[in-house]
């Protein structure tokens, strides 16, 4: 009987070790599984991170837009009008011709003419000479023009002399300039700027009353 108690009292141990490696096993194997989980992840934050940076870097920075032009700070140098024998008027005018690129990317612009005319009737225009505007920017160019009625002449049926007689002189001007917009130094975008300008002119004070760039 001792012989078969000594023996019983050596195998308690032997199955605690067991049990003892069995949960090792076991709290190892949780340990990898959430640290496997942990990294997937890691991994699906960084392609949804990724993902996002890609789309906000072809919507915002990628994405090309057409420049801008606009007219501004008309200075009415000379202006000469009668309605007698005929209505005319002789217009010279300084201005800032503004080109303003929004791109992520500078815009190369060519030769581009800004016309003046009064009911479609071009009366005057002036060269805008081939240049560059860098990303996010705006570069100006003073002009001078000279506006002339005579090229209305043929032409009839206009409103200048009952707008002489008021006092004001309306004109619009226009232009469309050609370009590339460059991005990274490797891709080219052909864009065009297009301005379209009211002016109006109040005769008795010499001054430019009204002026709206679209």
């Amino acid at each position: 009987m001792a012989e078969k108690t000594h023996q019983t009292t050596k195998e308690v141990p032997k199955r605690n070790d067991e049990e003892s490696a069995t949960t090792t096993t076991s709290s190892s194997q949780e340990f990898n599984r959430q640290k496997r989980r942990k990294i997937f992840q890691y991994i699906a934050i960084f392609i949804v991170f990724q993902i996002i940076v890609i789309s906000v870097f072809v919507l915002v920075v990628m994405r090309v837009k057409s420049p801008k032009v606009t007219l501004s700070d008309v200075d009415l140098q000379s202006l000469k009008t009668a309605t007698l024998p005929s209505p005319t008027f002789d217009v010279v005018l300084g201005a800032e011709v503004r080109i303003k690129n929004s791109n992520f990317g500078p815009y190369k612009f060519e030769d581009g003419v800004v016309s003046f005319t009064y009911e479609g009737i071009v009366v005057g225009q002036v060269l805008i000479p081939k240049g560059k505007v860098g990303m996010k920017s705006t570069k100006e160019v003073d002009v001078t023009v000279s506006l002339s009625s005579a090229n209305l002449a043929g032409f009839g049926n206009n409103n200048l002399g009952s707008e002489l007689s008021a006092g004001v002189l309306t004109l619009s001007s226009i232009t469309v300039m050609k370009g590339k917009v460059e991005l990274m130094g490797i891709i080219k975008k052909n864009k065009a700027a297009e301005m379209n300008c009211f002016l109006a002119f109040d005769l008795p004070s010499n001054m430019l009353r009204t002026l709206d760039c679209q």
